[in-house]
């Protein structure tokens, strides 16, 4: 019965990490056979590609910015959601919503809103006297606006915080009310400690979603440039504006996918798991509800 699963598994996770580690040793271009040139790629990598720290500092970027926002922005909405008396399937649906919508359009549609020209968002700014900024064409302001389409789309981790905060026993709240808590000390000592490992759940999946963020920054690059052609082509500017928006991953898809480079992008590929694993494992033995009670 496991056979299925475990096939799964070895086809579309075990080979593909072998494969990986095996050519990133190699310099191969899939139309000739992988020469081996050891450590030559994770050479490059750390030493001489000039892009790859500026990739590296923006996904970090997104990684302490944009994950931390989601969260707390996540938590407000679901907190004020968890408290309507009137319309509750109709303030949750709205929420959620933006969710449901696929990250291509999104991006599309919030490039369109903050057009720098003729976006309806500094048409309106202009409307109080204010200049909006450029935006997506403003390498300032560029990650700034992705985090603002991130909390727009917060929807999928705000419903899994209404349902920790609807689970928590309302009995709770009655005795330290009684107790003269107010509604500080009871966010504070109960809510908090009781949503915590949901908490960090989010946090753990936000940090692996952020160090692999390509689709929305690729998008916006490519649109906000004028350009079709989205991760790489002649048409396409990696990164626009400048290199704000250039990821680590969105380089890896350059070099895997449009300069045939598999070799250094499997090497980059590597470094990637590496770091995600390093993450992952910090990350859950720093936050408490990941780890025993005896430790704890």
């Amino acid at each position: 019965m496991l056979a299925p699963a475990l096939a799964g598994l070895v086809i579309f996770f075990a080979y593909p990490l072998v494969a990986s580690i095996f050519y990133s040793f190699t310099r191969y271009n899939q139309l000739q056979e992988p020469e081996f040139v050891g450590l030559l790629n994770y050479r490059f990598l750390f030493t001489q590609d000039p892009q790859i720290w500026p990739a590296v500092l923006n996904t970090l970027w997104f990684v302490v910015i944009l994950v931390p926002v989601r969260i707390v922005c996540g938590l407000l909405v679901a907190g004020l959601l968890s408290r309507a008396k009137t319309a509750t399937g109709f303030w949750r649906t709205l929420f959620y919503l933006p969710a449901l919508v696929p990250p291509v359009a999104s991006v599309v549609a919030f490039v369109f809103l903050f057009n720098p020209g003729t976006g309806p968002v500094n048409q309106i700014l202009r409307l109080f006297g204010i200049d909006g900024p450029l935006w997506f064409n403003d390498p300032a302001w560029s990650k700034p606006s992705l985090v603002i389409m991130g909390v727009w789309v917060m929807g999928d981790i705000m419903i899994i915080f209404l349902a920790s905060l609807l689970d928590v026993p309302r009995d709770l709240y009655e005795a330290a009310s009684l107790d003269g808590a107010n509604g500080v000390q009871q966010v504070r000592h109960i809510t908090l400690p009781t949503i915590a490992p949901v908490i960090g759940f989010a946090a753990v999946t936000g940090v692996i979603a952020a160090l692999q963020y390509f689709t929305e920054a690729a998008v916006a690059s490519g649109v906000a440039s004028g350009k079709a052609t989205i991760g790489g082509g002649t048409a396409a500017q990696l990164g626009y504006p400048g290199t704000s928006l250039l990821t680590y991953t969105e380089l890896l898809y350059q070099h895997g996918f449009a300069n045939f480079q598999f070799g250094y992008a499997s090497a980059m590929a590597v470094v990637l798991f590496v770091i995600t694993a390093v993450v992952l494992v910090f990350t859950m033995r720093r936050i408490s509800v990941f780890r025993p009670e005896a430790d704890q």
